[in-house]
């Protein structure tokens, strides 16, 4: 069963315009930042998030690229989602897979309290499955999910992606090995332009649609 929720916008108001004024100019932490870095306090340490190292990484490729569709495979409690929607309007949309139920229902919960302004859908089910059904092209694609499926997520969604369009995949030295059929394809099939940025230890590999 695949279940979608969109979560909208505030409304636009004197008070929230006012508000969002005080905090650039004083530098007062944003929703999403406070979500984050309440996400980044209260995991466990072994919990798989991209965290802050990784995740400068990631908001600077969606900073650079501005997206106007994004597909994240593996939700997890919705951080990055948060991460990469933060840096984008609300005339964007974010579209993340997570197979647990229970993970999927905390990263709707923060998305929520994140307040961030792109249309953000949770989708719960296989990615494998959920993939080939999608509609339309995607600009920017993240893979953190299950390291040896890697190669068939981009497979399944590389029709639906333009020249130019970005697939970051994560844990790409820790990884390595389980990602090696992945690694391998984005590196030397002619199809991307790839490259490894290492960072806490671990690395993003960071693929351009030729």
């Amino acid at each position: 069963m695949i279940r979608s929720v969109e979560i909208s916008d505030v409304r636009v108001n004197y008070e929230n315009t006012f508000l969002e004024e005080y905090r650039v100019c004083y530098m007062v932490p944003s929703r999403a930042d406070q979500v984050l870095n309440i996400i980044e306090k209260t995991v466990n340490a072994w919990y798989p998030i991209i965290g802050p190292w990784r995740g400068r990484i990631l908001a600077d490729t969606v900073r650079r690229l501005r997206p106007r569709r994004v597909l994240e495979v593996g939700t997890l409690v919705g951080y990055s989602a948060i991460l990469m929607a933060k840096e984008l309007d609300s005339d964007a949309e974010i579209i993340t897979l997570e197979i647990d139920r229970d993970e999927a229902e905390l990263a709707e919960e923060n998305i929520r309290r994140a307040r961030v302004k792109p249309t953000v859908r949770v989708l719960v089910g296989d990615a494998l499955e959920i993939i080939p059904i999608l509609e339309g092209y995607f600009d920017l694609v993240f893979l953190d999910a299950v390291k040896n499926e890697y190669y068939d997520y981009l497979r399944l969604v590389e029709a639906k992606l333009y020249k130019g369009s970005v697939v970051v995949a994560d844990n790409a030295e820790a990884y390595a090995y389980s990602m090696k059929r992945y690694l391998d394809y984005v590196r030397y099939s002619g199809r991307y332009e790839s490259r490894l940025v290492s960072a806490d230890g671990d690395g993003m590999e960071i693929s351009t649609k030729l």
